[in-house]
């Protein structure tokens, strides 16, 4: 694990109990055996960080559902033995950010199940519209679920969108620099002949952004036309959603980026159960 996760487990335990969980302080310090349980169908995910977040409390965790496993309702996910004071304490932060995670990935599956079917060529990619805070764990859960995580941070690829190309004084100066400084690039295009520019200026993907699958087709074709379209990716994002996202698995892109995956979830319901 990441020690920049552990250091955001140990940040979201000292965000939830503070200077003490007074509550919990009120009970007998002894030995108790608890269960994670779920209370509906799911993907899961968030285990190996839950397990972490129980262990940094020096309690034993058997896992009985590992992450990307499918659970029922009533099912026991992991059992925790250890002090009172620290289960309880825990218990929160480690529901918490299993239930969002394993909402994320239900939901990539689903996406990826839809997307495979009209197309298995075709990956699907989340974004950076993640919780802050969250985005290793959210990422994380996209993976699990069967989908990318794409650029994890802003230093890791030049990504020119609407806004540099609207803050400078030439799209295809922009796109040049950026190739001239960086190995790989991608550049967001609302027309064929931004695409065209960005193709032939070397960019490694191009972002076809909030256009219907039927212009998305027409790009593809002058590309090919032009023999550029084996020289770059093709990403499709905005305006995707469950209903529409086989006609854009469809159209001819490589890949399908879609931020709901991340910034609209339904967590998992989940509870621990003291024996």
């Amino acid at each position: 694990m990441q020690s920049s996760a552990k250091k955001q487990l140990e940040r979201f335990l000292a965000e939830d109990i503070k200077s003490g969980d007074i509550t919990s302080k009120l009970l007998a310090r002894k030995k108790i055996t608890a269960n994670i349980i779920s209370r509906e169908n799911s993907i899961i995910a968030g285990v190996t960080y839950a397990k972490e977040i129980f262990t940094s409390r020096r309690c034993i965790v058997t896992i009985h559902r590992k992450d990307g496993q499918t659970v029922a309702p009533n099912q026991k996910i992991m059992t925790i033995s250890g002090d009172t004071y620290a289960i309880l304490s825990c218990e929160r932060t480690a529901l918490n950010l299993m239930s969002r995670m394993s909402g994320i990935a239900n939901q990539t599956s689903a996406y990826v199940k839809k997307i495979h079917a009209a197309n298995p060529k075709v990956g699907l990619y989340s974004t950076r519209k993640t919780a802050p805070g969250l985005r290793i764990f959210d990422k994380d859960a996209v993976a699990i679920g069967g989908g990318h995580r794409h650029r994890m941070s802003l230093d890791q690829m030049v990504m020119i969108k609407d806004n540099h190309i609207a803050a400078s004084d030439s799209f295809f100066d922009l796109v040049k620099r950026a190739k001239l400084a960086h190995k790989k690039i991608e550049v967001e295009v609302e027309n064929l002949d931004d695409a065209i520019t960005a193709a032939r200026e070397g960019a490694y993907i191009i972002m076809l952004d909030n256009m219907p699958p039927p212009k998305i087709r027409k790009i593809i074709k002058k590309l090919e036309q032009l023999k550029l379209r084996d020289k770059v990716k093709i990403e499709a994002s905005g305006g995707i959603n469950y209903s529409n996202v086989g006609q854009y698995a469809r159209s001819g892109v490589d890949m399908i980026s879609i931020g709901r995956l991340t910034s609209s979830v339904s967590g998992l319901d989940l509870s621990l159960e003291v024996n």
